[in-house]
């Protein structure tokens, strides 16, 4: 968003012209109306929505693009009962669920009130479910036809159905119990003799989810499938609602989002725009882990204390091959990670993955090293502290790589997130096994020849 769409808002919030600001906001395509709202601070940014209230659609519009973490519900506190109803109608129900279930109970019951019944039932029903599950990201809009009717009867239901829901992608089968039967494409439908049956049409449905399916697994389902929408179905097969694709690209970038944050040992609860004090608060308890882990590290070098007094060379290898491990872990770590957030693996395989990994360690851990060797042979004129830095730093990737792998492996076998404790565990075991190689085989090849 460039500056000067955000200057002349903040002209004309400072000018108080409430036609003139209508008319500007207009202009704007939701998406980038989101960006404006989110550069606001929150007394503008709810001017801006009580000037938009005279708008609902393109409020609702621009309140669903906004991130939730700029948390738009607060916003709508410009707004009487009756303006809020009137956004959350202009919302498909699912973004609508999202949005009350963040307002406070009070709040969300007096806007409920103010919506049409069957409108405020759908979206009770909607609230019940967990927000990171299917039947909180599903919603109830969609095109369903009987499996009784004929192909000209379908084609008539489907625009009937068509006008209150707006995009599609699939249209749904059912039977006189609202059980699913299968999905019908338009194409099929469209070119079907009008007399034929649509239950001679029907294709089976590739895949379906269940109201409670973490919405990441949905999200692999449709990727897996190529799929534009699945059906949610209760345990008798009736439907329930969809989730759509472009919800589902909503949920793995905030998964993907809160994986990384997680990686880099810092709390999801931590917003892009929160305060100082905020980031402290996340971030201070990882660094003290990391602390402790440091004193780990710190007491293996004391184990050699005479060795590093005695060659004090040492000390300039001592973080090349402890940064050299780290590195070759977090690669491993990643890669696993990864892995194991797509499902890549069955789980009799990701023991081999483990063993992969050693391996690739292994082997860069010989060219590196080697490298590394010959360095050490020319800086420092001694062919034994080349091969004593090559040694360490090949076993120690080698020992990264299977840490890589083994210690998300494992957490996630117990029940443990790998993403927010294995970078721990990994960057540790490979400090400590860095130097303790380094100087232990220098304790035992170098000492001796002084």
């Amino acid at each position: 968003m460039s500056v000067e769409p955000l200057d002349l808002l903040h002209d004309l919030l400072q000018g108080r012209d409430s036609d003139r600001l209508r008319t500007f906001l207009g202009r704007f395509h939701p998406s980038d109306l989101a960006d404006l709202l989110e550069e606001l601070d929150e007394d503008d940014r709810r001017r801006v929505v009580r000037a938009l209230a005279a708008d609902p659609a393109l409020a609702a519009e621009a309140l669903a693009e906004m991130e939730w973490e700029e948390h738009p519900e607060d916003s709508l506190a410009a707004l009487r009962p009756d303006q809020l109803a009137a956004v959350v109608a202009e919302l498909s129900d699912d973004d609508a669920a999202d949005l009350l279930g963040e307002m406070e109970p009070d709040e969300r019951n007096r806007v409920l009130a103010a919506l049409p019944s069957r409108e405020a039932g759908e979206l009770r029903e909607l609230l019940q479910y967990d927000e990171e599950s299917a039947g909180g990201i599903m919603t109830t809009e969609l095109v369903a036809v009987a499996e009784f009717l004929s192909a000209a009867e379908a084609i008539d239901e489907v625009r009937r159905q068509a006008e209150e829901v707006g995009e599609f992608y699939t249209v749904f089968v059912i039977d006189g119990e609202r059980r699913l039967r299968g999905t019908l494409s338009l194409q099929a439908l469209v070119t079907a003799q009008p007399g034929a049956r649509v239950q001679d049409l029907v294709e089976p449905a590739i895949a379906t989810v269940s109201p409670d399916m973490d919405q990441e697994d949905v999200g692999r389902i449709l990727s897996r499938y190529n799929l534009a929408s699945v059906a949610v179905v209760d345990a008798t097969d009736r439907l329930l609602g969809r989730v759509t694709f472009d919800d589902v690209i909503d949920v793995l970038e905030a998964e993907n989002t809160e994986d990384l944050l997680r990686f880099g040992g810092v709390s999801e609860a931590e917003e892009i725009r929160g305060g100082w004090g905020d980031a402290v608060r996340s971030r201070l308890p990882w660094l003290f882990v990391n602390l402790i882990t440091a004193f780990a590290a710190a007491s293996v070098v004391l184990l050699f204390e005479g060795t590093v007094a005695a060659l004090p060379l040492l000390a300039a290898w001592m973080p090349v091959v402890a940064g050299m491990g780290g590195n070759a872990g977090t690669q491993a770590l990643a890669v696993t990670v990864r892995r194991l957030a797509l499902s890549q693996e069955r789980s009799g395989r990701r023991w081999g993955v483990v063993g992969k990994e050693l391996l690739v360690g292994l082997t860069n851990g010989l060219a590196i090293g080697s490298s590394v060797a010959i360095i050490a042979w020319v800086a420092n004129g001694s062919p034994a502290l080349g091969g004593v830095v090559m040694i360490a730093m090949w076993m120690n990737l080698g020992v990264a790589g299977f840490a890589g792998a083994f210690v998300p492996i494992t957490l996630e076998k117990i029940g443990a997130d790998p993403a927010v404790a294995s970078s721990i565990f990994v960057t540790t075991f490979t400090d400590l096994i860095g130097f303790l190689l380094l100087l232990g085989l220098a304790t035992w090849v170098l000492l001796p020849q002084l």
